[in-house]
């Protein structure tokens, strides 16, 4: 889980442009040491529990999140892979969207 810890900017989304993921502040994914983080991309911001994956390959983490989406409350899933020199994986939303996001380590 070391290589995860940090914070790394969206630099891209399969469902948005850039234009969209910087809406608000410029995106990022955050991972700490305790096994939790962060997220906002757009208006979308979420606050994340991770773990090391059981079911994928080593280098991946799988999340759950909950937070919010503008001003309604949004919570999902998703997962992360150390990707080369990057970071590739995917966020979704409960009952709704998913997107795959790469991101690079600011």
């Amino acid at each position: 889980m070391k290589g995860f810890v940090g914070k790394w900017r969206i630099v891209d989304m399969e469902e948005w442009d850039q234009d969209f993921i910087d809406a608000d502040v410029k995106g990022f994914i955050t991972f700490s040491k305790r096994g939790t983080g962060e997220f906002q991309f757009g208006y979308v911001h979420g606050y994340m529990d991770y773990r090391p994956s059981e079911l994928r390959k080593a280098d991946t983490i799988e999340f759950s999140w909950e937070g919010n989406d503008e001003a309604d409350p949004a919570f999902g899933r998703g997962y992360a892979t150390l990707h080369n020199d990057g970071l590739e994986g995917r966020i979704y939303f409960h009952e709704g969207e998913d997107s795959g996001f790469k991101a690079i380590r600011m």
